[in-house]
């Protein structure tokens, strides 16, 4: 996974979650309940380390789908 940069948290409203999860099924879904809430740069794919991990950069200054 890339590296989280002091620009992904340089302002207060952004943020970085790392999900783990036992499966694809269970991380995606989770990313989906974070882009109802909130406008993110969603992860497109899972990385396998223990378990899947997926990182998604959320922006809580704006609404979900703009």
């Amino acid at each position: 996974m890339r590296e989280i940069l002091d620009a992904h948290v340089a302002e207060p409203g952004l943020a970085v979650v790392e999900v783990a999860a036992a499966d694809d099924e269970t991380a995606l879904a989770v990313r989906e309940l974070l882009a109802a809430r909130c406008a993110i740069a969603p992860a497109h794919r899972t990385t396998r380390e223990p378990g899947v991990r997926l990182r998604c950069f959320l922006d809580l200054r704006q609404e979900a789908g703009s």
